[in-house]
């Protein structure tokens, strides 16, 4: 199973949207960018949702049958570990190995000086093609390397097999997730890391790194813009080299996900995957929810009541819903608009206030982030949100398509 050039990580938390998020990747076809859509959806989602894998399996064919879609698409079991994975094995054919937890975990001592021995030719100055700067090697960096990342590997490899075993190799895509880290991977961990990745004979399709600068959720990137643009060709270059060194597939990609919608980077992005010709797997999760409200607002009545109401409850449980958060949002608890303030708005302001658009001047990106994390609001009002979103399908599918399109697939992939 091959993971094609372009593909496009969408999250449905509460399952009404597939068919507005696919409708985006027919307007891309349109323009002659193909771009396979994968349904998204963590083990931490599901278990607030009271959903299961197989209801995105179900959600996203009936939409690829109902919209006439004849490309790939794929289900990803997104960020899962040993612990949770066997609940996605049938439905998914896409599986992001979550490693973080074993980066920095020290490997064995045995294992470390195997790494070091296969890997110290190439010590002394390592050049990378597209990098002009030389990498200075030594013994002593490899066994820094091999220490801080051959765990979280070995718990790849550990995951992947698993995997294999029920399902066969060759018959699901693999992504290997390191993004969230402490700190970004340099160039030459980057590459020593894909080496053992070769080594434990995981047949990687992406990999997400951690780049420099905050991925908060809902709202645009924080962070040195040309560093990142630097870091990203510098991944890319290292990609296309680990490729060809260590026998990877050939269609490894670099991975960028986060709760982020990330515009102020994608310039950036759309130029360095045009300079390298290179593939690109781009995730967004929990934006979609985000314009749900926007079009309950926008259908006014008891759509915007509905709206309102998610607010002023979130507003009145902040530390609860924000504190699984805490390292990605960044929230001024003094700019967010009080409920009763929430409670005059009409539906074009709560619309104006959340819709990520920095050049409205209503836009409140604490709101929006606070109202990012209150899904589990939603949740509790069972039957009452889902008959709105099923009552307002048509001004909420318009959003849900106008933001994936326009803000993200236009900006990324067509410039």
């Amino acid at each position: 199973m091959i993971l094609e050039k372009y593909s496009f990580g969408v999250g449905d938390r509460f399952g009404h949207q597939a068919k507005a998020q696919l409708q985006a990747m027919l307007n891309a076809k349109k323009q002659g960018i193909a771009i396979t859509p994968v349904w998204n959806k963590s083990n931490r989602e599901h278990s607030i949702i009271h959903t299961v894998p197989a209801d995105v399996r179900r959600e996203a064919d009936a939409a690829v049958k109902a919209m006439g879609w004849s490309g790939a698409y794929r289900v990803d079991a997104d960020h899962i570990s040993l612990k949770n994975v066997d609940a996605f094995i049938e439905a998914s054919d896409f599986f992001t190995l979550d490693v973080a937890d074993f980066i920095g975990k020290a490997a064995d001592e045995k294992e470390v000086a195997v790494f070091v021995r296969k890997y110290k030719k190439y010590a002394g100055s390592l050049v990378i093609p597209g990098i002009s700067e030389k990498f200075d090697i030594t013994t002593t960096r490899l066994e820094t390397i091999a220490r801080k990342y051959l765990m979280g590997v070995f718990e790849a490899g550990k995951i992947y097999r698993h995997i294999a075993k029920a399902k066969g190799e060759g018959n699901f895509i693999t992504e290997v997730s390191m993004d969230e880290t402490d700190q970004p991977q340099t160039p030459s961990e980057m590459f020593f890391i894909l080496a053992a990745i070769a080594d434990e004979g995981i047949p990687a399709q992406t990999i997400a790194p951690k780049f420099t600068g905050r991925f908060n959720k809902g709202v645009d990137y924080v962070g040195d813009v040309a560093q990142f643009a630097k870091e990203f060709e510098e991944d890319l270059a290292v990609i296309d080299f680990a490729v060809k060194e260590f026998g990877l597939p050939k269609n490894l990609k670099l991975s960028v996900h986060s709760g982020s919608d990330k515009f102020s980077i994608y310039k950036a992005i759309n130029k360095a995957i045009k300079k390298f010709d290179a593939g690109l797997h781009l995730k967004t999760a929990g934006t979609t929810w985000l314009e749900e409200l926007i079009g309950l607002a926008m259908a006014g009545g008891d759509g915007l009541d509905i709206a309102k109401q998610v607010y002023i409850k979130a507003f009145g449980r902040f530390d609860e819903l924000c504190g699984p958060y805490a390292t990605v949002i960044d929230i001024d608890r003094n700019k967010l608009p009080s409920p009763q303030t929430v409670e005059k708005w009409t539906g074009e302001d709560f619309a104006q206030a959340l819709r990520h658009n920095q050049s409205c001047k209503n836009y409140n990106p604490n709101f929006r982030q606070l109202l990012h994390v209150g899904y589990k609001v939603a949740v509790e009002l069972g039957r009452g949100y889902i008959d709105a979103l099923e009552k307002y399908e048509d001004i909420v599918a318009k959003n849900v398509t106008e933001n994936i399109y326009a803000r993200h697939i236009k900006q990324v992939f067509i410039g």
